[in-house]
């Protein structure tokens, strides 16, 4: 089995969306005087074993209920091309959630050591409920993602989740104002996930996926769309505003354009045409989470 097949169901691309609660709150936390070096490559390591876990339980899942076929918009996966087998992907599967947990393990034992069990067994919980929402996406008969929940647990696990439990991570702390940057990171990560399903509305509806694009129809889900961008937008200036201490804190003003541009061609375009927008708004985000970061360390 060539490495190449595997680096594509791993699909790298989504892994900057995924680590942008988590840079978020450790730059927020840095810039606070909480800072661990430990903490952040483990943290990093376990976000993006959690995403490639979700990547390959996605590409199994859908082909299991038959989803990939002849009908799907988006880029063929890894089981659909015949690269990589079920059988195969099952046992990926199995060895990235060992990894996921043990890379978890490291990092809440870092990050709180022997004298905090509470919040070590908190976390522990926490990081069993992300390897549990990886794989419940699509795998089985209960999976959420068929249901239309998966918005809900993508703004939980993007956003809550990655901004306020990084920042808990370092500083121990919880800031209720944080809630603001992590519910707006939430939403742009609903956000990617709505144009994925948006671009993928008519073969999932046939295939029986119900996602909240189905279930909202091709108006309803754009309405959808602007919503969530701008609630995001408004959260972040004023988080931004509140935490004003200098012109730097406005530098995620820069992100703006970018985003309006892209409320522009997702009003016009449809189906495959939203492929492209997939990874400008997850790079957007990222870029907007490095943004407000660095405005609160320089």
């Amino acid at each position: 089995m060539k490495m190449i097949h595997w680096i594509k169901a791993a699909r790298l691309r989504t892994l900057p969306l995924s680590l942008s609660g988590i840079v978020l709150g450790m730059m927020i936390a840095a810039g606070e005087g909480f800072f661990n070096i430990y903490i952040a490559v483990f943290s990093v390591l376990t976000t993006v074993l959690f995403q490639v876990l979700s990547n390959f339980a996605n590409d199994y899942g859908d082909s299991v209920k038959g989803t990939d076929n002849e009908d799907r918009v988006g880029p063929m996966r890894a089981i659909q091309s015949g690269e990589i087998s079920k059988t195969q992907m099952k046992k990926a599967i199995l060895i990235t959630s060992v990894m996921s947990i043990v890379s978890a393990i490291i990092l809440i034992y870092i990050s709180f050591g022997r004298e905090n069990f509470i919040y070590s067994l908190f976390f522990f919980v926490l990081g069993l409920g992300s390897i549990a929402a990886a794989i419940k996406y699509t795998v089985g008969s209960s999976a959420y993602g068929y249901r239309g929940l998966g918005d809900v647990f993508v703004f939980i696990f993007f956003g809550l989740v990655s901004v306020l439990g990084s920042y808990f991570l370092y500083s121990k702390e919880f800031n209720y104002i944080l809630l603001l940057p992590a519910i707006a990171i939430g939403l742009f990560s609903v956000g990617v996930l709505n144009l994925n399903n948006m671009r993928d509305r008519i073969p999932d509806e046939k295939a029986g996926k119900m996602t909240l694009a189905v279930k909202l129809g091709a108006k309803g889900s754009k309405i959808y769309h602007f919503i969530i961008i701008i609630i995001a937008i408004v959260l972040i200036s004023v988080f931004s505003f509140i935490k004003l201490k200098s012109p730097n804190n406005l530098v995620f003003l820069f992100a703006i354009r970018p985003i309006i541009n892209h409320l522009v061609r997702v009003y016009r375009l449809n189906g495959k045409g939203l492929d492209p927008e997939l990874k400008k708004l997850a790079l957007t985000t990222f870029f907007i989470s490095l943004l407000l970061g660095i405005a609160h360390i320089i």
